[in-house]
């Protein structure tokens, strides 16, 4: 079997050495070839760029190996539970296996895969309406504090848009021509009709 092992560290003092280490033993002891290593060293600036896993998550999808190792699953990704499970089912989608090392029960080969993955779906979902829930507070906030929240206005001369029409053009090059979107010509178009 092909392993390729993924380790991540926070910054560029910390060693990666000791992942490096105890994913080689294992997959050595394993009796698996590792055909490649990737390594992001990504800082607390908040700079999220990870070309390693990039890289990685494209090998995959050229199985280039069989299976991803990786320490724990926050190496893997800190992106939340939507994003994580997203990999994981890419990964599946390649045929490609993954495996925690430091939490066995994270592993697409063992028994327990339908029920971890179902269990990261559920706190994906919650997630997903934990943001939208507090997206909407936030916007009840800011009308609140009389903000205007929303999409900018954008003002489209409508005299302007028929000429154009008129001459044979489309609303795309029309839209392209005046420097705005279709669906803003279109919703101009809309609010005069609703009149």
């Amino acid at each position: 079997m092909r392993i390729a092992i993924y380790a991540s560290v926070s910054t560029d003092k910390q060693d990666n050495d000791n992942q490096l280490i105890q994913l080689r033993e294992f997959s050595a002891k394993q009796g698996c070839q590792i055909v490649a290593e990737y390594v992001d060293i990504v800082s607390g600036s908040g700079k999220k760029e990870r070309p390693q896993f990039k890289r990685m998550m494209l090998e995959a999808s050229q199985r280039q190996f069989d299976l991803l190792l990786f320490s724990k699953l926050d190496r893997l990704s800190r992106e939340g539970t939507r994003k994580t499970l997203v990999y994981l089912t890419q990964l599946d989608g390649w045929n490609v296996a993954w495996r925690s090392f430091m939490e066995p029960y994270f592993d697409s080969c063992g028994i327990m895969k339908d029920v971890v993955l179902a269990i990261m779906a559920n706190l994906a979902e919650q997630e997903r309406i934990s943001i939208s829930e507090r997206t909407k507070a936030g916007l009840v906030r800011a009308r609140r504090a009389g903000k205007r929240v929303g999409r900018p206005v954008v003002a489209v001369d409508l005299a302007k848009v028929e000429k154009l029409h008129h001459e044979g053009l489309g609303l795309r090059a029309i839209a392209l021509r005046m420097g705005v979107c279709v669906n803003s010509i279109q919703r101009a178009r809309g609010k005069v009709r609703a009149r």
